[in-house]
């Protein structure tokens, strides 16, 4: 499915997930005081009961839920970005119309039970600190709609900004290479500079998604690179239940093989794979700590990684190279641990890449470079395997 056939969330859901019962129906009543006895939203059903009888429009709900996300400090950084665009999902999806939907419709009128059904779900999310795609069972990954709930993380990875430029100029790009930057006269569209080498090899007829989660990552590199076999591994099976639930979603059973592996384990080593892109958990000790209540939904095992966010890093650089292909490339989202990796290897320049709708923490590393300093990737792993 390319992004022109993006559907709405109703209809991912209706089409796919009602039949299997995969999603519960929340149903909330603002008259039931779900928020029970606690000062902190003491005002709130006031505040929900006033916007029902006064506002009109879609435009009018989604002024409101932004207001309101921001008075009860509601923590946004889990498939939406900022208070507007998780409000913006919250009506729409409650009105069963596409996230993207024309500007034209803002200013049509709500009916009472729709009012109902708006203000109920942002009750729910502001009450219970769910992540929005947990109450709703719906994330969008580089275009594409997945099914998503407490058995993978929330996809949100910078990483879709390569995927949508298949990667160039490391690779050879097509028709369906999506460029993200401006051409000189800025109007044009142009290939955003992530930083990544110029080689222009042909596509990769290979690729793993290793730490594939919800299969997100894998299923959007293989919309992209429609050729290419995608072998998608995770140690989770439960995480991987997800996983082919959205690849039967997508209909690229036939494209994207789901593994359940711990990292390359149970892999063969075949020089096989001409790309490697990984998201794995890297998230350190201290950070884990403070995790506002909306990641503590997410499973802890998919987010966690160590004191320095870093104990399977090491590992996946020192063993990649057995699966890369001689001009292969691996791809890894590091996010905060950024310091601590540069910290543990001062004598690597990594590849930092940059993104033009904001990111950070993704490095590149070529097949060469990665046999270069296998000998201090190995030094850290048998470090780890020592202390553990």
């Amino acid at each position: 499915m390319s992004e022109d056939q993006t559907m709405s969330a109703e209809e991912f859901q209706n089409q796919y997930f009602n039949d299997d019962g995969l999603e519960s129906e929340m149903v909330f009543d603002l008259e039931s005081g779900i928020l029970g006895e606690d000062d902190q939203f003491a005002n709130l059903p006031a505040e929900l009961e006033e916007a029902r009888e006064q506002l009109v429009s879609i435009r009018d709900f989604i002024r409101f839920s932004v207001t309101q996300l921001r008075n009860y400090d509601v923590v946004v950084a889990q498939g939406t970005t900022d208070e507007f665009a998780e409000a913006s999902a919250i009506v729409l999806h409650s009105l069963a119309l596409d996230w993207s939907a024309n500007e034209q419709i803002l200013d049509c009128r709500l009916t009472t039970s729709e009012k109902q059904l708006v203000l109920s779900l942002l009750e729910e999310r502001i009450a219970e600190r769910k992540p929005l795609s947990y109450l709703i069972n719906l994330s969008y990954f580089c275009d594409l709609p997945f099914y998503v709930d407490e058995r993978v993380l929330i996809p949100r990875s910078p990483i879709a900004e390569l995927i949508r430029q298949q990667f160039h100029p490391y690779f050879d790009v097509n028709e369906l290479a999506k460029p993200l930057g401006k051409s000189v006269n800025e109007q044009a569209a142009a290939f955003y500079d992530h930083g990544l080498e110029v080689k222009q090899l042909s596509q990769p007829e290979r690729i793993l998604d290793l730490c594939t989660g919800s299969g997100c990552i894998a299923i959007a590199l293989a919309t992209r690179f429609v050729d290419a076999l995608v072998d998608a591994v995770d140690i989770d099976k439960s995480a991987l239940e997800v996983a082919m639930v959205n690849v039967d979603h997508h209909d690229l059973g036939h494209q994207v093989n789901v593994i359940e592996s711990d990292l390359f384990a149970k892999i063969p080593a075949e020089h096989q794979y001409e790309l490697i892109v990984t998201n794995p958990p890297y998230v350190d000790a201290a950070i884990m700590a403070e995790l506002p209540p909306e990641f503590l939904y997410e499973p802890e095992h998919a987010l966690a990684a160590g004191q320095d966010g870093l104990d399977l890093v090491h590992r996946i650089l020192f063993e990649a190279p057995d699966y890369l292909s001689p001009e292969g490339l691996l791809v890894c989202e590091v996010g905060d641990s950024e310091w601590a990796l540069k910290q543990a290897y001062p004598e690597i320049q990594f590849d930092w890449l940059k993104f033009a709708h904001g990111g950070h923490g993704v490095f590149a590393i070529t097949y060469d470079e990665l046999m270069a300093h296998r000998e201090l990737f190995n030094a850290y792993v048998q470090l780890l395997d020592s202390i553990q």
